[in-house]
């Protein structure tokens, strides 16, 4: 229904899933800074001596929150993305039978085809990149739980021990989402471009 009053208002469904494909990149790339601006106050807990403790368990358990909090908005993009190209797949493929010309109908359909392929390449890079968020959270929040609980000067040592791993995990979210990035910008030059 919101399509038909989009087409209505002459925004046509592929101008729709491209402007997604595009919010999603844009997510993703604040989910990378975010990710990123995180671990490096993670970093500097660990590397804190023991002064205001409390104080560092607050700025972890805030980066914590925006990190978590930019991973949800980069799943709802990711679900806009899958639910406005759903709705130009299905209608791309009904409007086949009304093509009375043979060839110009074989030739959407191919088109229709390499579409739906490049799309899922890039909605797998997208989920790809959206699995690896759920880990690198699960670590975060295991530490801020563990910092709230355990506020002092041996809690922050013994992370140092996580920090490894952590930073490792956030590297290849990092690439990951990167790559995904690209992914999208390509589909939408692709798009744009007539497929």
């Amino acid at each position: 229904m919101y399509y038909d009053a989009m087409e209505k208002l002459g925004i046509e469904k592929r101008e729709i899933l491209v402007d997604r494909v595009g919010d999603a990149r844009d997510a993703q790339s604040e989910a990378q800074e975010t990710f990123r601006s995180s671990l490096e106050r993670f970093q500097s807990v660990v590397n804190t001596p023991d002064t205001d403790l409390k104080a560092q368990y607050e700025k972890i358990s805030e980066a914590y929150a925006d990190s978590e909090s930019v991973a949800e908005k980069v799943r709802e993009r990711i679900e806009a993305v899958e639910d406005v190209s759903e709705a130009l797949f299905d209608e791309w493929d009904d409007e086949l039978d009304q093509y009375e010309s043979e060839s110009l109908r074989r030739s959407s359909e191919q088109k229709l085809t390499e579409t739906r392929q490049q799309y899922g390449q890039l909605i797998d890079r997208m989920h790809k990149a959206e699995a690896r968020m759920d880990p690198v959270l699960e670590a975060f929040e295991d530490q801020v739980l563990f910092l709230k609980h355990n506020l002092n000067a041996q809690a922050i040592g013994s992370l140092e021990t996580e920090l490894s791993q952590i930073s490792q995990d956030v590297d290849a979210l990092i690439e990951n989402m990167a790559q995904s990035i690209a992914e999208s910008e390509a589909f939408i030059e692709r798009f744009q471009a007539g497929g």
